[in-house]
């Protein structure tokens, strides 16, 4: 006798960096009963540069391909925004669906720009713990797509092991300092840092919506596979749209 198993409203996918830390536990932190959370990692160096991140594309397939080879899959997600800008997602898309083709593609830049366009904000400004030469591409990445970035700022770091390390009180300040007058917005970007425990204190404090990468992320990968539960907590994108 069978039923339809645990995870009987939708099983979700991420190929994650070899080197993350802090996106299955923020998934599985909102991950709503019935909905199944399922992880695999493509090789990449503890570097996160326009060169790592671009040879990522050549093991995607592979990566996506370990995940629930029943085809069971829903929904499928690069979960790096800084990877998923860098490769595009065109190419992104590409590679998920040679190594999982039943599954719905996404990224983690797709899943930003979706929550922006979703919330109606066309004026961003960004706090990001990456290299310039990232920052310089994620500018170019968001304006192609029709958003105007009014300020961005790094770290500069270049090491994921240390934008896991990042702590999420000094990400509330860092955030907030990026904000400009004529922002409808501020995005942290990165899904390495632990920016879902502070994203409702900053929404807050600066009196505008305010997004980060894993909640716009978890918000993507549900609504593309169907599912429209609301969250409270974790900004508005969450508990609204």
């Amino acid at each position: 006798m069978f039923d339809d198993g645990v995870h009987n409203r939708a099983k979700i996918g991420f190929v994650l960096l070899a080197t993350e830390q802090t996106i299955e536990d923020d998934m599985m932190r909102l991950c709503p009963e019935g909905v199944g959370m399922h992880f695999t990692r493509a090789a990449n160096p503890d570097s996160i540069t326009v060169e790592s991140l671009s040879a990522q594309a050549d093991d995607l397939a592979r990566a996506a391909s370990t995940l629930l080879p029943d085809g069971s899959l829903d929904v499928i997600c690069y979960a790096c925004t800084s990877g998923s800008l860098v490769i595009g997602e065109d190419r992104v898309f590409a590679e998920l669906s040679k190594g999982a083709p039943g599954a719905r593609p996404t990224s983690l830049i797709s899943g930003v720009i979706g929550a922006l366009r979703a919330m109606k904000l066309k004026r961003i400004a960004i706090a990001t713990p990456y290299l310039d030469e990232i920052n310089q591409r994620e500018v170019t990445y968001l304006e192609n797509a029709g958003f105007t970035v009014t300020n961005i700022k790094g770290l500069n770091l270049e090491k994921d092991s240390d934008m896991i390390r990042v702590r999420p009180d000094f990400l509330l300040d860092y955030a907030a300092s990026v904000d400009t007058p004529d922002a409808d917005a501020v995005f942290v970007s990165c899904g390495a840092l632990r920016t879902l425990d502070v994203i409702g204190d900053l929404e807050k404090r600066l009196g505008k919506p305010a997004i980060c990468s894993n909640q716009a992320m978890f918000w993507d990968t549900l609504r593309r596979a169907g599912i429209r539960d609301q969250f409270t907590g974790y900004g508005s994108l969450l508990s609204e749209f």
